[in-house]
């Protein structure tokens, strides 16, 4: 027997779930196996997945290849049609036990080859299945799964169905249990964090879960929020920012654009004044706090001046750590029939002024905290990150999974170092 291999493309949700798969199919006893984890956020993201499969399926000519993942839930046809694929298994499908029972036990037989249901039906999430996954350091949670919003641009709700959260006393059950095995800092993480809680009764907040898990579980040392939508950060949140030194200070943003017209076209539900609003109130309750931020080049009607907006955002908003995507045309979006389309080598080109605007940003971080003491977390013996998110070299080794205090030294391409 030999146990399965999993590759994962995506986010990190993605990647926490393919640990519940690999617990799930072992105890089903699934063996000589490929499971593919994919991504649909862009069509460049479907056309990785298909390469990936194609190589997979020529180094394992003889393993069963299994498809699963955002991709494989709005596409379900794309692989099938695949010479090289097996089975192609839906999002809900691949968190549940008896499919993978199925998987191990008749493959071939009566194990149906494509299982993919309606994932708009799904009213619970399965983030139970595990207690967390990361390095030795830092565990990520599962506290949310799908959204209930329909930007224009994004495919996802269509991969992960609507918005669906863990209950509180799960997610506090959780922590405490990996505090217990020594994690020093626990991330949350969803599809759309800022809407956790909205199906559950009495609709608490995200902010509530964050005083709730800061309260109860009194021996984390650091709890950290991934990427959130800043329109729908509530007044708990708002007060731990001010508050909680537990709670790192540094928030990815859900952006995309900087320009009003632009962000109505996405569908997004702030305009340019409310980012610039939130970050000056998250900087003003906590000086140190740092953002990253999502922003798109070339959405479709993008014109120099649209784009010039989201440019001076990057400054407005003091953005530090940028994720710049260059817009890609995604069938079944309201933005992939937009008849005004930025042609590639323009979209190419900002993407790049945007990634040259972020890095500026980031060597102006850098060089505000040579000399400054910081609590860093080692992720590698020479390798650690501040409470801001930002990466820390050491020449002597560090103890891994420990949080040391020491003092910024000098700064090396994007890490700071001591």
């Amino acid at each position: 027997m030999s146990a399965p291999k999993f590759t994962t493309l995506g986010c990190r949700l993605n990647a926490y779930e393919t640990e519940a798969m690999k617990e799930l199919s072992a105890q089903a006893g699934l063996d000589n196996a490929v499971i593919v984890n994919t991504c649909a956020v862009t069509a460049e993201a479907v056309r990785k997945a298909r390469q990936e499969i194609r190589r997979l399926r020529r180094e394992n000519p003889t393993a069963r290849l299994i498809v699963t993942g955002c991709a494989a839930q709005t596409e379900p046809k794309t692989f099938t049609a695949m010479a090289e694929v097996d089975a192609v298994i839906g999002n809900t499908e691949k968190m549940r036990p008896e499919t993978w029972k199925s998987m191990a036990a008749d493959f071939i037989g009566d194990t149906e080859a494509v299982q993919v249901d309606d994932i708009m039906s799904v009213t619970e999430t399965a983030g139970h299945l595990i207690d967390g996954f990361g390095t030795r350091s830092r565990a990520y949670v599962q506290v949310q799964n799908g959204c209930d919003h329909r930007c224009t641009f994004c495919i996802i709700p269509y991969g992960r169905g609507n918005s669906r959260s863990v209950p509180a006393g799960v997610v506090v059950d959780q922590i405490k249990r990996l505090v217990d095995r020594g994690y020093n800092e626990v991330v949350l993480t969803g599809v759309d964090l800022t809407s956790w809680g909205a199906d559950l009764p009495a609709g608490p907040k995200l902010g509530d879960l964050v005083m709730r898990i800061l309260r109860l579980v009194p021996d984390l040392p650091r709890l950290r929020i991934s990427s959130i939508d800043s329109i729908e950060v509530d007044e708990n949140l708002m007060q731990a920012i001010a508050t909680e030194p537990r709670l790192m200070p540094h928030l990815h943003l859900s952006l995309q654009h900087g320009d009003d017209l632009i962000l109505k076209r996405m569908k997004r539900r702030h305009l340019r004044d409310d980012a610039i609003r939130f970050a000056e109130e998250a900087r003003r309750l906590r000086p140190e706090m740092t953002f990253g931020a999502d922003i798109i080049a070339g959405f479709p009607t993008e014109t120099e001046a649209h784009f010039e907006n989201s440019l001076r955002l990057v400054d407005d908003c003091h953005l530090t750590w940028l994720h710049v995507f260059p817009y890609s045309r995604r069938e079944g979006t309201p933005a992939a029939k937009i008849p005004s389309q930025v042609n590639g080598k323009i979209i190419k080109d900002r993407a790049a002024r945007l990634r040259a605007a972020g890095d500026r940003r980031v060597a102006l971080h850098l060089a505000e905290q040579v000399g400054r003491s910081h609590r860093i977390l080692m992720e590698s013996p020479h390798m650690g990150r501040t409470e801001q998110f930002t990466e820390v070299a050491f020449a002597a080794p560090q103890p891994e999974g420990r949080i040391v205090t020491a003092t910024i030294t000098g700064t090396s391409g994007s890490q700071l170092s001591v």
